[in-house]
């Protein structure tokens, strides 16, 4: 008799980005820039920006949760669980991921927030689908969401076109068949944390008149650095993963790679020798939003998917965090 184990699968997708464009022509009115610059650099054309007064990460996240709640016919009253991987919380306390459950009307759960840099939503996969395989938890909401216009410094030509603002949320669930997330392979390497890190506002340095002037409250990347960890650590993290399972490129239906780079994704799918057109790019239009960079990709190739189709997740943030999760998707949409 075979048995065939349970695994946590992802029942369905939801997400959100503002409604403003940030293009790179508006880009180049705020800082010395270009749009040649900007695409031949880091492949981005424009990004979401969420405008508004006392608007935070919250909103974002609280509308891609709404838009999944609806799209999987669950009620808020079924989550057990619901956990928000961010870098820009709301505020220090308490966790963004307890606001967002206020927002929607989830009561009978509990969260937390995750901070794994750019990695965030993938270790916080890693994380959901484990309180899911226990059998305590039925329904496990993960988001990953990011307001990074709120730590970006207009001023920094290096730093101002990365980044936008958005979110993602996925529903996951326990089903006993062969499907779901099949494998996990994550890495941090904290000393990378000098490379890219935001200065002030933690105990160490916290917020003062000096740290705000010299403007320490931004994020502070040192970028070839990062992107040659980048480049040699997603793409070697996902080539494991293959070897690890005996994959092939024409096994994998879709590479989900972080959306940071243009040149980062096509190195990373160069080494896996996977075509363009198996790999989930989204970057010209958002940018980089960090912790909602592949719940966005599954968002809009949501529809493309197929049950049974091989997916390798990949992403790399700071800290150093890097990893890869292998999953094979669970519904036909």
């Amino acid at each position: 008799m075979i048995m065939i184990k349970k695994r946590a699968v992802i029942t369905g997708v939801g997400a959100y980005v503002p409604d403003y464009i940030l293009t790179n022509d508006e880009l180049a009115k705020m800082v010395d820039t270009s749009d040649e610059w900007i695409m031949t650099r880091i492949g981005i054309k424009e990004r979401r920006i969420l405008k508004g007064e006392g608007l935070g990460t919250s909103d974002l996240g609280t509308k891609a949760v709404q838009q999944l709640l609806e799209k999987t016919n669950s009620s808020p009253d079924e989550i057990d669980l619901l956990i928000c991987s961010t870098v820009t919380p709301d505020m220090q306390f308490p966790a963004t991921a307890n606001i967002i459950s206020d927002k929607v009307g989830i009561k009978n759960a509990f969260s937390f927030d995750l901070n794994a840099g750019c990695s965030g939503f993938l270790f916080g996969l890693a994380t959901a689908s484990k309180y899911v395989e226990s059998g305590q938890y039925k329904k496990v909401i993960l988001v990953g969401a990011d307001k990074m216009s709120s730590i970006v410094d207009y001023t920094d030509r290096g730093i101002s076109p990365i980044f936008g603002d958005g979110a993602g949320a996925v529903l996951l669930e326990l089903q006993e068949n062969e499907n779901g997330i099949q494998d996990m392979i994550l890495h941090v390497d904290g000393a990378g944390r000098k490379h890219l890190h935001q200065k002030a506002g933690g105990s160490v340095k916290p917020a003062s008149h000096e740290s705000i002037t010299a403007r320490e409250h931004f994020i502070f990347q040192e970028g070839q650095a990062v992107f040659k960890s980048a480049v040699s650590n997603m793409a070697d993290v996902s080539v494991e993963m293959m070897e690890k399972h005996g994959l092939t490129a024409d096994d994998i239906q879709w590479l989900v790679p972080h959306q940071a780079n243009m040149r980062i994704i096509n190195a990373t799918a160069r080494r896996m020798n996977l075509p363009r057109e198996k790999v989930m790019i989204n970057i010209q239009r958002y940018g980089n939003t960090t912790d909602a960079t592949l719940p966005l990709c599954l968002w809009e190739w949501e529809k493309q998917l197929k049950k049974g189709d091989k997916l390798i997740l990949a992403t790399f943030g700071a800290g150093f965090t890097w990893g890869s999760i292998y999953l094979k998707w669970a519904y036909d949409s």
